[in-house]
């Protein structure tokens, strides 16, 4: 049963975390938003009220925002996920349709849609997640082909989070009160190596994969090859390499939030265990 008296606006909802927060605000009765540049493409649940918008045009969102009464945001936007510097006349825009609160997603750095959302009087909540459990997926074709991951720095450490733990946090905060002014770090319930890791996704598939380490020079003639910019390259020496305390130290925010454990990488394995099987 739609609970009628909350509207959230989910942007970013083809992506990643979106697409589990509208899962979680689903799964709690409240109506969904869905804010997409392509809504025909958008293939999301039964239920959802799918509109075009889009950030680096913020009048765009404002029929969007008609009768919404919580709003989550991503800081990145346009053809190439550059930094959004439309915060102020979103902030704007929401203040002026009534809505209360606000999520803002993190992504790695401080942008200016995040210093807006933060200097307004708008009831905040920044989620800031470690490593997504889902980039496991760019191994799958590897693991599909070869039966093998192949990487560099194999001793790193990993917090990684669910993305629907994220998304979970999120429909809190933009329901519930108590979660004004906070910026959550996410994690999930356990430390991992790569090894922990490959050895789960193999468990899941039911068929050994092999770890084979990579030099970091190795590393970065494969990343070129397949087309990734330098500052990306250069991303991941530094966070691969030095890994900050933060993204290889559980915290209990999911459980503390949402009242319940935060999931497992095992658990996120066997769900996505079909991507790995040949």
């Amino acid at each position: 049963m739609t609970n009628t008296s909350q509207k959230v606006l989910v942007t970013g909802a083809t992506g990643t975390v979106g697409r589990q927060v509208v899962a979680e605000l689903l799964a709690r009765g409240v109506g969904v938003r869905a804010l997409t540049r392509a809504p025909a493409k958008a293939a999301l649940p039964a239920g959802v009220e799918v509109v075009r918008g889009d950030l680096t045009d913020p009048d765009s969102l404002a029929p969007a925002l008609h009768g919404v009464t919580a709003l989550h945001l991503i800081t990145f936007g346009g053809e190439y996920m550059a930094p959004l510097e439309t915060g102020p006349r979103i902030v704007e825009l929401a203040r002026k349709a009534g809505v209360r609160r606000v999520t803002v997603l993190h992504g790695g750095d401080r942008t200016p849609l995040q210093d807006a959302v933060e200097a307004s009087d708008l009831a905040w909540t920044v989620l800031m997640p470690v490593e997504f459990m889902a980039n496991a997926l760019e191994w799958a074709e590897s693991i599909r082909t070869e039966d093998a991951v192949r990487e560099p720095f194999t001793d790193r450490l990993s917090a990684m989070v669910h993305e629907a733990d994220i998304g979970a946090v999120g429909a809190v905060a933009l329901t519930e009160d108590g979660h004004a002014g906070e910026s959550y770090l996410i994690t999930g319930p356990e430390v991992l190596t790569l090894r922990d890791k490959v050895s789960a996704l193999a468990a899941a598939r039911g068929k050994a994969v092999d770890l084979v380490e990579l030099t970091a020079e190795e590393a970065v003639g494969k990343w070129r090859a397949a087309g990734m910019p330098q500052d990306v390259i250069d991303f991941l020496l530094d966070v691969y390499g030095n890994t900050p305390p933060e993204g290889r130290t559980v915290v209990d925010t999911v459980a503390r939030v949402t009242g319940r454990p935060a999931r497992t990488f095992a658990q996120w394995a066997v769900e996505h265990a079909a991507a790995f099987r040949g």
